[in-house]
């Protein structure tokens, strides 16, 4: 008779599960592959089993990170107000921050350097920014170097998501500095008068 198999699906989200927090609080070095398992209720070997290494259970965190804010930012209405839709991708990305502060911190902690200089692939949420600001630029909206505008907008953005899950900003401040702050990165890209 063959053994029931231990390290299914079920172990596999309960390790991305552990993992995700444990990222998100912790320092990448103090986390050994026994605190994973431990964490996620398991034997050590499953994070070999599954993932077959630390550096990919901590890959597949981050690419499930990077989906989820694809995903919700793909959401966001595309109109024929490039403004518009950068305000509605903002609301967006800091509306799944706030909902997934864990995959958030691991996105853009310590966990691996973010590099918003690297180019963009077609499920980068990053893309979804570039061609946003691409039709600001082609509109005579905004202008600039896609690739600069965009780091500017999202250092901004960033900020305040990142602000707000710290806990110096609450809901009501959070939201003021929120409208402020994203009209404000823009204009300073708007063409001179």
């Amino acid at each position: 008779m063959a053994r029931p198999r231990t390290n299914d699906d079920t172990v596999k989200e309960r390790l991305v599960e552990a993992a995700t927090e444990l990222f998100a609080t912790r320092p990448l070095e103090s986390i050994t592959v026994r605190a994973l398992a431990g964490a996620a209720g398991t034997a050590t070997a499953a994070v070999y089993t599954l993932f077959g290494s630390k550096d990919a259970l901590i890959e597949e965190v981050r690419t499930r990170a990077v989906a989820g804010l694809f995903d919700a930012l793909s959401a966001a209405p595309v109109t024929d107000d490039p403004l518009a839709d950068l305000n509605a991708l903002a609301a967006a990305y800091r509306k799944w921050g706030r909902a997934h502060p864990h995959l958030y911190t691991v996105l853009f902690g310590g966990v691996k350097t973010f590099d918003p200089s690297g180019t963009a692939g077609p499920r980068d949420p990053i893309r979804l920014l570039l061609d946003a600001i691409d039709r600001a630029v082609a509109a005579s909206i905004l202008t600039g170097e896609t690739k600069s505008i965009a780091l500017s907008f999202w250092a901004t953005l960033h900020g305040v998501v990142t602000l707000e899950l710290a806990g110096a900003l609450d809901t009501a401040v959070g939201e003021v500095a929120f409208h402020a702050a994203i009209p404000a990165a823009l204009r300073g890209w708007a063409p001179a008068p």
